[in-house]
């Protein structure tokens, strides 16, 4: 293939994928997929190798890069198959992230994968919007390891009205299920006719020829990383369980433009949910390094084929089964990210910028019963300031990339009101380069019901860079009472919880 033939292809592969997410969003029926878009898609070469993704959620989309080749031999596929899956131990990332996987067969021979991960707001967990102060996996609700939907066509509805019947929100579950089978289907509609229009040899030499030029570029782009060794440290705050300042160590050896990332010396799991999947740290090393690479660099395997990662297992970022995970694929991997970005400071301090927020700042609430209802969302906050200029306020950053739930549709779904959604302006660090504020968002709850929060930089606020200041730490509230990170509550109708969240860190000495 010419250079301009390779670009048309790899550019077809992602708007795929692209189409995929927007049909999702059209089909779906909840809040949390519909209007925060907390969804991704990708397609799949055959043995489980990422071929294209969209721009969509980092945390979902290199998880699923870095386990779908262990899922790819799993079953004996059939056409009109589909597999859906959550266990964060055997390919997905935590509870609520369902992922389904649909084998794409041209005739009788299979080509690749449509999958598609989506956020559900509730999940099955003893509290509602399954984001507990858990201890085991299973506390934070139903787990599915990976297993057949449909079989060859048929939907195994026994199976399906088990997994919507154990949600809080069936209704919602049910629309959003079939619309992720749905999406798969157009996705390897479209894949097949790719492969039709240039047949299926000359479909596996463009493959070779798209990693092969995703290698180049990628190590390309990490050859301008000075050879060395670079090491930091990070601290988790506390686990919501009474463990405080939890370490995460890394060294990344960097040579001739391949990198190996090494988390030897990061504290034990713990007894909280901020354990983390090897597949969610994998995706913030990725994350992290595919920043350093052109825009124009491949979303396919070749491009992350110069990273190599080692954990050791059961520590926080290899954790092994039971150990409860809800956070670690929000609050972790954000720190994962941080660390990443600190130790590669010390190599390249002009083209990283200060810390971000680091965290998400989830929020979930919710009740049972008749009136039962779930809600999920994640906040924004500072972005850190750069050498080129100041931090953006009121970003998600890094790992997610939602969107805020519209206050019309918050307050249309949920008996809640938002009594203030405003900047936190001044949370931001001072510096050459000002760090981007946080918000501020206030909700009424005009029901009874539960809620939890799981949040970091409450007590360790995000640094600046090269002389910069940091940005404020986050404060959670409710009512007047100042609330930790990391917690549970009920309330009763007109409590309001107000979240302010962290300001991005300055980059460089203020003039």
């Amino acid at each position: 293939m010419d250079p301009v033939e390779l670009a048309v292809f790899s550019n077809r592969m992602e708007a795929l994928c692209a189409e995929m997410g927007a049909l999702l969003r059209r089909c779906a029926f909840s809040p949390n997929i519909r209007d925060r878009l907390d969804f991704s898609c990708a397609i799949f070469d055959c043995d489980g190798h990422l071929v294209a993704q969209a721009a969509h959620i980092p945390v979902h989309l290199g998880s699923m890069a870095y386990a779908m080749s262990g899922l790819a031999g799993y079953f004996d596929w059939q056409k009109g198959d589909a597999a859906i899956l959550n266990d964060p131990y055997l390919g997905g990332t935590h509870l609520p992230d369902v992922t389904v996987i649909t084998p794409c067969f041209l005739d009788e021979t299979l080509c690749g994968f449509a999958v598609n991960r989506a956020h559900h707001a509730d999940i099955g967990a003893e509290t509602p919007g399954s984001m507990p102060m858990s201890r085991r996996l299973e506390e934070e609700g139903l787990v599915l390891p990976p297993q057949l939907i449909s079989r060859q066509g048929q939907l195994d509805e026994a199976r399906f009205e088990g997994i919507v019947n154990a949600t809080r929100t069936p209704r919602d579950t049910r629309g959003d299920l079939l619309a992720q089978l749905h999406v798969n289907e157009r996705g390897c509609d479209r894949l097949l006719e790719r492969i039709r229009e240039c047949g299926l040899e000359a479909w596996g030499r463009a493959l070779e020829e798209l990693n092969a030029y995703g290698r180049r570029v990628a190590c390309a782009a990490l050859e301008d990383i000075p050879d060395g060794v670079y090491e930091a440290h990070e601290w988790m705050e506390d686990d919501g369980l009474g463990h405080e300042d939890i370490r995460l160590q890394v060294r990344i050896q960097v040579q001739n433009g391949q990198v190996e990332v090494d988390f030897a010396g990061t504290d034990a799991q713990v007894e909280g949910p901020i354990n983390c999947p090897i597949s969610v740290t994998a995706a913030g090393v990725y994350y992290a390094l595919r920043c350093l690479m052109p825009a124009y660099t491949p979303a396919c395997a070749g491009s992350f084929e110069a990273i190599d990662l080692h954990a050791p297992e059961g520590c926080l970022l290899n954790a092994k089964p039971p150990a409860a995970v809800a956070a670690g694929n929000v609050e972790t991997s954000m720190r994962v990210v941080d660390l990443v970005l600190r130790a590669l400071q010390k190599a390249i301090p002009e083209k990283l910028p200060a810390a971000s927020q680091g965290t998400m700042n989830n929020v979930a609430a919710g009740a049972s019963g008749e009136q039962s209802w779930a809600y999920y969302e994640t906040l924004a906050g500072g972005m850190g300031a750069h050498a080129n200029g100041a931090g953006l306020s009121a970003r998600h950053s890094h790992m997610t990339n939602t969107r805020n739930t519209p206050v019309e549709v918050l307050e249309q779904a949920y008996p809640m009101r938002v009594q203030r959604y405003m900047l936190r302006r001044g949370s931001g660090g001072g510096g050459q380069h000002k760090g981007g504020d946080g918000i501020i968002r206030e909700f009424e709850f005009l029901a009874p019901a539960q809620f939890s929060v799981l949040s970091e930089r409450r007590r360790h606020a995000p640094e600046g860079a090269e002389g910069g200041e940091s940005g404020a730490a986050g404060r959670n509230c409710l009512n007047d009472e100042e609330l930790p990170g990391k917690c549970q509550r009920t309330v009763k109708a007109g409590d309001r919880l107000r979240i302010e969240t962290p300001g991005g860190g300055g980059w460089g000495t203020a003039p």
